[in-house]
C-alpha cells in the first residue's frame, strides 16, 4: 500500500521560507508526475508545481520565481522550497503522485499547514 507523508510545515512571517518534504512509501510505478497542491480555506484546491519522472518541472503563476519543487527519484521523495511566502500562500498544502504507466493510479497525502500571518 502506497503512502505519501508530508512534512516541514509551520508559521512562518511573510518574506520569510520554508521546505516542505513528502516522502513516498510503497510500490510506486517509476515513471510518475510528483506535485504539489493546496488549498486555502472557501477555496478549491489548486496546483503549486509538479515535477515529472524526468525532472520537467511546471509551476502555478503563483509560484514561478519563488517556490522550487525537486525530487530523489531514488529515494521517492519531492520537496517544495518555498521562499518570498506571503500571506496568500497559507494554506494546506497537500503531496501528490500520479502513474504515467500501469495502474495509472493517484496518491495524495495527508496535507500539512503553512500559515503566512497578515
Amino acid at each position: 500500500q502506497v503512502q505519501l507523508v508530508e512534512s516541514g510545515g509551520g508559521l512562518v512571517q511573510a518574506g520569510g521560507s520554508l521546505r516542505l518534504s513528502c516522502a513516498a512509501s510503497g510500490s510506486i510505478f517509476r515513471i510518475n508526475i510528483m506535485g504539489w497542491y493546496r488549498q486555502a480555506p472557501g477555496k478549491q484546491r489548486e496546483l503549486v508545481a509538479t515535477i515529472s519522472s524526468a525532472s520537467n518541472t511546471n509551476y502555478a503563476d503563483s509560484a514561478k520565481g519563488r517556490f522550487t519543487i525537486s525530487r530523489d527519484n531514488g529515494k521517492n521523495t519531492v520537496d517544495l522550497q518555498m521562499n518570498s511566502l506571503k500571506h496568500e500562500d497559507t494554506a494546506v498544502y497537500y503531496c501528490n503522485v500520479r502513474e504515467l504507466i500501469g495502474p495509472m493510479r493517484v496518491y495524495w497525502g495527508q496535507g500539512t499547514q503553512v500559515t503566512v500571518p497578515s
